[in-house]
């Protein structure tokens, strides 16, 4: 095998070149704490960090949706338990009435309960981050609209909101609500919080009918007053049971989200992270064979054909 002047220099070269590059990856990792940060480092691993960042992200946008559901659900509680205390004090008058003979008492109880439609009315246009919470789809618009007379009685009370509610996932093909209806009169679908069909609850055209009948002295009505204020009650107990679950689903929801995102986020650092110590052995180890190199190709190449002759 003929081996030319220039072969040992060309050889060289190209391992000088080699151990640079590596040189440069490695000093690239100790400073990074990264072991792949290009596709050329490990085209297998890339792909692998990809997939699983893309999962990360995902994982992310369920626990957010989470977030945002269980913010709703207490708001929705909140405003649950509230229209139950206004329910609860309705029923007392209700029930207080049939130890009552004066007008001028039923008109003064006839006055409070008209407030108790108007305060009922604000709670159900309750709102969260400007979204009202009780209109289903219909977020931008408050659900309940008052329709009263010149004397202040309330006369009626409108739902304006939809029976559709937002739904988004909280896991793979799995989506999700806490959004609570304030009204439902198909007969089908979720049960609507104020006024519902199939139970028949109908807590503000309950509450107008009592004012009425206070107003008139029409104590024999007030008894049937009295079943349907309890059923609107049934219907809250009902309604914040259903918020209960909602939450304790939410709750379980975004922990296996979390526990699925660290798990997740310990892969891609197990691919990505660099171990420092061992980076740092092999770096002093490259560049000891970089100098060395250097250094017996410079003594080689300092020889001459004068050399091999003396």
């Amino acid at each position: 095998m003929r081996v030319t002047a220039s072969t040992f220099s060309n050889t060289l070269v190209d391992q000088l070149n080699r151990l640079a590059v590596r040189q440069y990856g490695l000093q690239n990792q100790a400073a990074t704490g990264q072991k792949v940060s290009l596709p050329e480092d490990n085209p297998s691993a890339i792909r692998r960090i990809l997939d699983m960042q893309a999962e990360a992200s995902t994982l992310a946008q369920y626990r957010s949706n989470i977030d945002r559901h269980q913010e709703l659900a207490n708001a929705t509680y909140n405003t649950i338990k509230a229209l139950k205390t206004l329910s609860d004090r309705a029923g007392e008058i209700a029930t207080s009435v049939d130890d009552l003979k004066s007008r001028d008492e039923l008109n003064v109880l006839a006055t409070e309960i008209n407030e108790l439609v108007r305060q009922g009315v604000q709670l159900a246009n309750s709102s969260n981050r400007g979204d009202y919470l009780f209109g289903g789809t219909r977020t931008d618009l408050a659900p309940f609209v008052i329709a009263e007379d010149a004397s202040g009685l309330i006369t009626g009370v409108t739902y304006q909101g939809n029976t559709t509610l937002a739904e988004s996932e909280i896991s793979e093909n799995e989506t999700f609500t806490a959004q609570t209806l304030g009204a439902n009169t198909t007969g089908s679908g979720p049960r609507g919080l104020i006024t519902d069909s199939r139970s028949g609850a109908d807590f503000f055209n309950h509450l107008i009918a009592l004012r009425d009948h206070l107003l008139s002295g029409d104590t024999d009505a007030i008894a049937t007053d009295r079943v349907n204020l309890a059923t609107d009650e049934d219907n809250f107990i009902i309604q914040m049971g259903t918020n209960g679950a909602i939450q304790a689903r939410l709750e379980t929801a975004k922990a296996v989200a979390t526990s699925r995102s660290e798990s997740v986020s310990n892969l891609i650092s197990r691919e990505v992270d660099a171990d420092l110590a061992q980076t740092i052995v092999r770096l002093n180890e490259t560049q000891t064979a970089h100098q060395a190199a250097l250094q017996s190709g410079g003594t080689i190449l300092n020889r001459s054909l004068l050399d091999f002759l003396r």
